[in-house]
């Protein structure tokens, strides 16, 4: 695995040893990045299940200022903080080791508002509408955040969501990718059925 482009680019990172972690294939990683930037003018992101972390330190070397990092592992949080000093994003990024929802409540507290969120859990998980839901409710979400989830092939997200609209799917082999934007109330309204103006 590497950083495939911006300040960081060719930078390799460490996986997570053993097979609860499955970390995004470059070429997913390369499709992910030309769907949601591919580059990004500063910003703060949210990789909240973040194995490696590779997504989210993709998302810095492509530009945003700010990352992140949650995971419940000891040994994802070790493997993500070599990962953030092989890239050399220390100053950039905050790493926490804890579970989603309890992670989401304390960034709630602190009024942390995120353009980017990476939703890439274990793929037994598919409950990431939920998920999504709940921190719009915390108000962790910027109005057009992008939201991103990585899930299992053969799981299907809804198109509508309350405060949400689809703009993407895509699948590659037994992973599929998921990308919705986040509206807030009075703006979804506005826009209706908006969601399938973009294939």
């Amino acid at each position: 695995m590497r950083v495939i482009s911006g300040t960081a680019k060719g930078r390799p990172l460490k996986a997570v040893p053993g097979n609860n972690t499955r970390p995004t294939t470059d070429k997913v990683k390369e499709a992910i990045f030309s769907m949601i930037g591919p580059y990004f003018d500063g910003g703060t992101a949210l990789d909240l299940f973040a194995g490696t972390g590779g997504l989210g330190i993709e998302a810095w070397s492509r530009g945003m200022e700010r990352v992140i990092f949650v995971d419940r592992e000891k040994i994802s949080i070790d493997v993500i903080r070599h990962n953030v000093a092989a890239a050399g994003a220390e100053q950039a990024v905050e790493i926490y080791r804890n579970d989603a929802e309890r992670a989401l409540k304390a960034l709630a507290r602190r009024k942390i508002q995120f353009d980017l969120v990476f939703l890439d859990p274990p793929y037994r998980m598919s409950t990431m509408d939920e998920l999504m839901s709940e921190m719009a409710k915390l108000e962790l979400l910027a109005q057009d955040a992008v939201i991103l989830v990585e899930h299992d092939a053969e799981i299907s997200y809804p198109q509508e969501l309350a405060s949400f609209r689809q703009v993407r799917e895509a699948k590659y082999g037994d992973t599929a990718v998921t990308i919705y934007e986040y509206l807030s109330s009075n703006d979804s309204a506005d826009r209706g059925d908006s969601s399938d103006e973009e294939q």
